[in-house]
């Protein structure tokens, strides 16, 4: 299943975008108010949980700056990714669209691609004031 944000402008450059999303205790600016716990567990992971949905646990995966980070599921039942594409629109404005990506077994990706695809939402349009 690949589900994809909108693409969202942000007044900053390329690496200023990457470099915020590079600090992962950033995305707790980014999650939608429904949020019930934001856990940094290292440098380079941390937790979530949105009210009535399971924990989950993110990890940097890959860096490919300034264009591209990759967060994958670290542990737990399934396995995706969640992929930042930052594309420099000029010196000091970008353009960034969030993917998500894992394999789920259809009765799965129908109950979770309504409220991924919101949440991909609500983390992208959260990013121009947060950057």
């Amino acid at each position: 299943m690949n589900l994809e944000s909108p693409k969202t402008t942000i007044n900053k450059s390329p690496e200023t975008v990457f470099n915020f999303l590079s600090d992962i205790k950033n995305f707790e600016k980014l999650m939608p108010d429904n949020i019930s716990k934001f856990e940094v567990l290292g440098e380079d992971k941390f937790l979530f949980a949105l009210k009535g949905m399971p924990e989950i646990i993110l990890k940097k995966k890959e860096m490919i700056p300034p264009n591209k980070i990759v967060l994958g599921a670290a542990g737990g039942k399934l396995d995706f990714s969640l992929i930042g594409n930052i594309t420099e629109i000029d010196a000091n404005t970008s353009e960034v669209q969030l993917q998500f990506s894992g394999e789920f077994n259809a009765m799965m990706a129908m109950m979770i691609k309504g409220p991924i695809s919101k949440f991909l939402e609500t983390l992208a349009s959260n990013m121009p004031k947060a950057v």
